[in-house]
């Protein structure tokens, strides 16, 4: 005779067991956090799994080695040492090499509105060391015309850079995004599957979805209160990059001067944008094309964005206008008062 009591035990037993093993199959993995303070900015770098926490120290290290690397002003440095030796040969790193490939590219493809030659037009606005000044039209002048950032000579094969006298690099415009990416990729070899890196203002993801399944999510600061945002991305394994005037800045005479500054004046960028936020894969790319298309205006990045398809925006213009590429529309959550939005 079949025991029955034994049977609704066993049942009993598997069901309870199917319970937990499905209980176990929806919790999402542990989440760790690391904050430091790296290339100006403070820095959260968020990673999910057992391995979280070895892939959020291989995040720091590079991060940190890539901030001492390719600070024009720190010594030991390969930017600082391209600039030191400017006139000849100089023996940098692999970094330098690839960041500087990547602004050149950004460079080209936008006109020269990316410039990495403009490092002692920023210097003479006190950018660099926050004693901030408006210099003379005749001393912007000259800074233009002695910089010869097309005379940059970079070659890979020997790890060499030669900086032509009379000029010096800075790669702030590209090196966040780059070491976004290089902490992402450090993170997926130390075994992480999930994370997401914000760098100031930029956001590199690791990982198609969050833990739980779902889209990662990407704020995009209002402009006039940066407290707030105008509205949510919903995106996968990408870079989010923006790049805004509200981001540094200073006061003289009643005058606001921005940070960004037009490669073609060395002043501060002057046209209908507020902020320019990139979402594409590459995060230097991302990076170097947030700067770059800031100086073009709405019109100059809406017309790059619309013939490369691996590129979208999201623009904030002075006339309180959001304006969505169309590869982000669906995934776009609108959030600001007082906005008008358009998708393109």
């Amino acid at each position: 005779m079949r025991n029955t009591r034994a049977s609704c035990k066993r049942l009993a037993a598997l069901a309870m067991a199917l319970v937990l093993a499905l209980s176990g199959c929806g919790r999402e993995p542990e989440k760790k956090e690391k904050q430091l303070f790296a290339m100006d900015t403070v820095m959260l770098l968020t990673a999910y799994g057992e391995k979280a926490d070895a892939g959020l120290a291989a995040a720091a290290d590079v991060i940190n080695a890539l901030a001492a690397d390719l600070d024009p002003e720190k010594e030991g440095g390969s930017v600082y040492a391209a600039n030191a030796g400017a006139g000849s040969a100089v023996a940098v790193s692999e970094d330098l090499l690839a960041v500087l490939a990547a602004a050149e590219d950004v460079s080209r493809d936008t006109g020269g509105a990316l410039d990495v030659g403009l490092y002692p037009v920023i210097r003479a606005w006190g950018f660099t060391t926050g004693q901030y000044r408006v210099p003379e039209a005749a001393e912007l002048a000259g800074l233009l015309a002695e910089k010869d950032t097309e005379g940059i000579l970079a070659d890979a094969g020997a790890g060499t850079v030669t900086i032509p006298a009379g000029t010096a690099i800075s790669l702030g415009a590209v090196a966040k995004g780059y070491a976004a990416q290089r902490a992402v990729e450090a993170m997926a070899r130390a075994g992480v599957e999930k994370a997401i890196l914000s760098l100031g203002g930029n956001v590199q993801t690791l990982g198609d979805t969050r833990p739980d399944g779902e889209p990662w999510q990407v704020a995009v600061t209002d402009p006039n209160d940066t407290g707030s945002y105008v509205g949510t991305l919903r995106v996968g394994q990408t870079a989010v990059v923006t790049s805004g005037g509200y981001q540094r800045y200073f006061e003289q005479d009643g005058r606001t001067y921005i940070h960004i500054l037009d490669p073609a004046t060395g002043m501060p960028a002057d046209n209908d944008l507020l902020s320019v936020t990139v979402v594409t894969a590459d995060g230097a790319r991302a990076d170097g094309l947030s700067t770059a298309l800031f100086v073009l205006g709405s019109e100059g990045a809406l017309r790059y964005a619309a013939g490369h398809g691996d590129v979208e925006l999201v623009l904030v213009t002075k006339d309180s206008r959001v304006i969505v590429t169309a590869g982000l529309a669906e995934g776009f959550t609108e959030a600001g008062e007082g906005y008008t939005y358009e998708y393109p």
